[in-house]
């Protein structure tokens, strides 16, 4: 199912929302310039933000303890888009980004409460000369909470991408739990991506990781697909599939919103 058509099926959310208990269907965000988001103790909920126009977006979500949410973000557009998350304890929240060309992305998830817990997954797909910017903040602000960002880019023409991740520690935020990663592939020998994986730790009682790769299609892997009768082209672009297809498989419970995202991913790769 196409995506448009999918989510005119799920009801639409404008400048505010808040989520008192249980909902059982996703809502839907078209093209937000102010969004507010409230969740109570103890609700749970599931958001998709889609933008399609050039546009300045920002977005303000508070989780109150217990609460859980996910959030799917798609970028068609040229837009630029601030998404402020404030969580409290025991809360959860699952976000998956995916950027189809130019746009930038910035998201601050601040863990203010014990026992607070985010997955934050972004992915862009560059080609032709576009621009795309991922930025991933995680500040860990009271004890025992656990976060874990994974970006992953692909840039083919004379495109650019570039990941900026920051995982804070404050001084009394001990037992945390934190990974960063960043992956990308590089598809010509124009195209660019930039990576700032950082971390900023107070505390001493802390699992913290981080790491950052740029590099090139694995050819052993592409040699081994055409062995089994795919062309060179069908081979790159099953790899490339692969390498970000599995992160946008955390969107939820949505099955077939997986399978919309995963379709247009697929359609963006013909293109670069």
């Amino acid at each position: 199912m196409e995506l448009r058509e999918l989510i005119r099926e799920w009801p639409c959310v404008k400048e505010q929302w808040l989520v008192a208990g249980r909902e059982e269907r996703p809502q839907v965000a078209l093209d937000p310039e102010h969004l507010s988001v409230e969740l109570t103790a103890g609700a749970e909920a599931h958001l998709v933000l889609l933008y399609t126009a050039p546009r300045t977006s920002e977005v303000k979500i508070h989780l109150a303890e217990g609460a859980a949410l996910t959030v799917n973000l798609l970028f068609t557009a040229e837009a630029f888009t601030s998404v402020v998350i404030d969580q409290d304890a025991t809360s959860r929240l699952q976000l998956t980004s995916v950027e189809l060309g130019s746009a930038n992305a910035a998201y601050t998830v601040n863990l203010r409460g014990a026992d607070a817990e985010s997955c934050v997954n972004g992915v862009f797909l560059t080609g032709g000369e576009e621009h795309a910017e991922l930025a991933i903040r995680t500040n860990h602000l009271s004890a025992d909470c656990r976060s874990r960002s994974i970006a992953r880019g692909v840039a083919g023409g004379k495109s650019v991408g570039r990941f900026e991740g920051m995982v804070y520690v404050a001084k009394d935020a001990q037992r945390t739990d934190a990974e960063q990663q960043n992956r990308n592939l590089l598809l010509s020998e124009k195209a660019r991506i930039e990576t700032m994986p950082q971390l900023e730790i107070y505390a001493d009682d802390v699992k913290c990781s981080h790491g950052a790769t740029v590099g090139q299609m694995d050819q052993e892997a592409v040699y081994y697909m055409r062995q089994r009768g795919l062309n060179e082209v069908e081979a790159r672009r099953l790899q490339i599939a692969g390498f970000v297809g599995d992160l946008v498989m955390h969107c939820g419970e949505q099955e077939c919103l997986c399978g919309a995202i995963l379709e247009l991913m697929e359609e963006k790769l013909r293109t670069i």
